[in-house]
């Protein structure tokens, strides 16, 4: 189930950061993000939250291991 963008952003903003930079992390591991001081994180996460809000990004949440994750629209199967 993909998680509104309205939604997130009603979350605290700790939270919303927190998956952000999980998904950011992530990206550390497979090369697609190599930034990881303050600034770049920042700049990271801004650009996240862009790329969600125009639906580039979106957070999927599955009910069968009630897990939460930041996925590329392109890479899902719907």
């Amino acid at each position: 189930m993909l998680v509104p963008y309205d939604s997130l952003v009603q979350l605290p903003t700790e939270t919303f950061e927190a998956l952000i930079k999980e998904y950011l992390f992530t990206q550390l591991e497979d090369g697609s993000f190599s930034n990881t001081d303050a600034d770049g994180l920042k700049t990271a996460i801004v650009q996240c939250k862009q790329a969600l809000k125009q639906g580039v990004l979106v957070v999927e949440f599955s009910e069968e291991d009630e897990s939460i994750a930041i996925r590329q629209r392109e890479q899902l199967g719907h």
